[in-house]
């Protein structure tokens, strides 16, 4: 029966099922996306602005790879270099690689990535990463490249000049002895 309005009688107009669905993809088109609301060298930069240090990939390099003391590091479960998938370390769920050169969704959703870091930092330092650590570590991963899966080598470390004098005299001092 038509409705009244207005003190006269109306149709009413059924909304068609196209009509709905239309409405509703608009609505979700214009509510801003998680997923993919970030990149690695976004999340690196942030860390690195609220640090107030510029990055460094090589103490990156080291932090993921050491132990803090733990029997966990990064690379447990991560791998070295995290370019493959891993195993973790008690689960024994597969983890999809970290560098993000291998795995594109890696450091796209800042609410995961904040999540991750945290239980993941827990874990191997039983405490959360500094904002120093979360950039450097990002600023070593960044450096990994899919089509030359090799990372770069480390620096060479600095040797002071009696190192060198000492460990050939060492050396002199085996063959002679």
């Amino acid at each position: 029966m038509p409705a009244l309005h207005h003190g006269g009688m109306q149709k009413q107009h059924p909304i068609s099922l196209a009509r709905m669905v239309a409405l509703l993809a608009l609505t979700f088109a214009l509510v801003p996306a998680h997923a993919g609301d970030t990149t690695a060298a976004s999340q690196m930069q942030r860390w690195s602005d609220v640090s107030g240090k510029s990055v460094n990939a090589e103490r990156g390099r080291v932090f993921f790879t050491s132990r803090h003391g733990g029997e966990w590091s990064c690379a447990s479960c991560h791998g070295n270099p995290p370019t493959t998938p891993t195993r973790h370390a008690s689960t024994g769920k597969t983890i999809t690689p970290l560098a993000p050169a291998f795995n594109p969704e890696r450091f796209t959703d800042q609410a995961k990535v904040d999540k991750w870091f945290r239980r993941n930092c827990n874990d191997v330092l039983s405490r959360e990463c500094t904002a120093v650590e979360k950039a450097d570590v990002l600023a070593w991963l960044l450096q990994f490249d899919a089509k030359n899966p090799t990372p770069p080598p480390p620096p060479p470390p600095h040797h002071w000049p009696f190192c060198h004098a000492a460990g050939a005299g060492l050396r002199t001092a085996r063959r002679l002895g």
